[in-house]
């Protein structure tokens, strides 16, 4: 299993390539020896934050990409079940996506 670098999602098996389907970041998957892929690991409940904003709350962050001091945020479970969530903030006026632990 692996996560996006960039916003942490669980990341899905596309060819030679990790893909987020959350942020659309990219990484090679290296060695295909390595990794196991089930059926199970391509079902996820992700949340887009890509046009689909609307709805969610807002609160004042500091974009770490233009300095917008405003973002909509949400949870979401990333970890074990045992571990807390983690709080994503997309910035209202960029529309650029970190974590609340990026910083």
């Amino acid at each position: 299993m692996e996560f996006c670098d960039e916003c942490g999602s669980m990341m899905k098996a596309d060819d030679g390539l990790w893909v987020c389907g959350s942020c659309g970041y990219e990484k090679p998957k290296g060695d295909a020896s390595d990794y196991t892929i089930t059926e199970d690991q391509e079902v996820s409940e992700i949340i887009e934050s890509g046009g689909g904003t609307n709805g969610l709350p807002t609160t004042s962050a500091q974009c770490p990409n233009c300095d917008n001091d405003e973002a909509y945020w949400y949870m979401q479970q990333i970890r074990s079940a045992d571990e807390s969530e983690t709080r994503f903030f997309v910035c209202t006026e960029c529309e650029h996506k970190w974590r609340e632990d990026d910083h």
